[in-house]
């Protein structure tokens, strides 16, 4: 798969797209956020891979993206490892994976957001995950997404599209990252499963 970070940065209309719908998430209500987030965490807790899962990787909200927060505490709460991605220090365009605890010492990173500060320790291989939930700006109907424009996911989840080797993704959206139609790259990869506080998509590659 290419380094698709150019591309991802410079194509109009999935620029366009990008900025409409994190303008749109970022001017959701402090209750519609409450909301969804508590209407989400509902459909978590019953599906059946979440409930089978042990290393469950996910992020932090920022930027108008829904709050994972209560979910988080609910794996905690039920004996499961949440994991949060941390930027690469050597490998540009990469993620690791830490363990999130409760004593975690949290730093923001080069993209102001706050991530687990970097022990080796800590870290998990990304095959050893059981989910990943994958963060996205918008995504369409066919299980395409579009994320901040790093290609970071894309990569780390190639081998799961083309040989189903490592964690199973899962995207989180708010109902209103939904639109009709993704332009759409060779590089990208798109999701079997997305899931919103009203909607649970499903797909089969």
């Amino acid at each position: 798969m290419k380094d698709s970070t150019e591309k991802h940065t410079k194509d109009p209309l999935r620029s366009q797209i990008r900025s409409q719908v994190r303008s749109v998430r970022r001017n959701l209500s402090g209750l519609q956020q409450k909301q969804d987030a508590a209407k989400l965490v509902q459909r978590l807790i019953k599906h059946p891979k979440i409930l089978a899962a042990q290393k469950i990787a996910l992020s932090l909200a920022h930027d108008g993206e829904i709050d994972t927060f209560e979910f988080i505490h609910w794996c905690w709460a039920n004996k499961k490892q949440v994991y949060l991605p941390v930027v690469h220090p050597f490998s540009q365009g990469h993620l690791l994976f830490l363990q999130y605890t409760i004593d975690s010492e949290m730093v923001l990173n080069r993209y102001g957001i706050y991530e687990p500060k970097l022990e080796q320790l800590h870290s998990s291989p990304i095959k050893a995950l059981d989910l990943i939930f994958t963060p996205l700006v918008a995504f369409d109907q066919q299980g395409n997404r579009i994320g901040m424009g790093g290609g970071y996911y894309d990569r780390m989840l190639a081998p799961w599209y083309k040989e189903k080797t490592g964690p199973y993704p899962i995207g989180l959206a708010h109902d209103c990252q939904l639109v009709n139609n993704l332009p759409i790259e060779e590089w990208d990869v798109p999701l079997p499963e997305i899931i919103t506080p009203n909607h649970h998509y499903q797909w089969v590659f």
